[in-house]
C-alpha cells in the first residue's frame, strides 16, 4: 500500500514533465502584464514616498533658515539703531572745541596705555 502512495505522490511531482523537457507554467500574457504593473507600482510608491519625505525633511530646513534670518535682520536693525545714536554723540564732541581736546587727550591716553602693554608683554 504504501507503494501505491508513492508512486501516486511520485506522478503528482512530475506531472508537468513531458518527454523531453519541462512544461513552462500556464500564465496569460494579461497576468504576467498585471503582475509586472504591479512591481511597477510598488517601486514607483517607493520613490514618491521617499520624495514625500525629502520634501517635508527641505521644507522644514527652509523653515529654520527662514527664522535664522528673520533674526538676524532684527538685529542688524537694533545694532544700526545703536550705531546711528553713537555716531550722532560723536559728531556733537567733536563740534565743540573744549570737546575735541578732551577726545585727542583721551585717544593719546588710550594709546600710550596700549603702547605700555605690548611693551611689557
Amino acid at each position: 500500500m504504501n507503494l501505491r502512495r508513492d508512486y501516486r505522490n511520485r506522478a503528482s511531482l512530475f506531472d508537468s514533465i513531458e518527454e523531453g523537457g519541462i512544461l513552462a507554467p500556464s500564465y496569460s500574457s494579461h497576468e504576467i502584464n498585471e503582475h509586472g504593473n504591479d512591481r511597477a507600482l510598488d517601486g514607483l510608491q517607493d520613490r514618491v514616498n521617499i520624495l514625500k519625505r525629502l520634501t517635508g525633511e527641505i521644507h522644514e530646513e527652509v523653515e529654520i533658515h527662514n527664522r535664522a534670518l528673520d533674526r538676524m535682520g532684527h538685529d542688524m536693525d537694533t545694532s544700526r539703531g545703536v550705531l546711528s545714536g553713537t555716531v550722532d554723540r560723536f559728531k556733537m564732541v567733536f563740534e565743540r572745541k573744549s570737546s575735541r581736546r578732551m577726545a585727542t587727550f583721551v585717544a593719546s591716553f588710550l594709546v600710550l596705555f596700549l603702547l605700555m602693554y605690548y611693551l611689557t608683554k
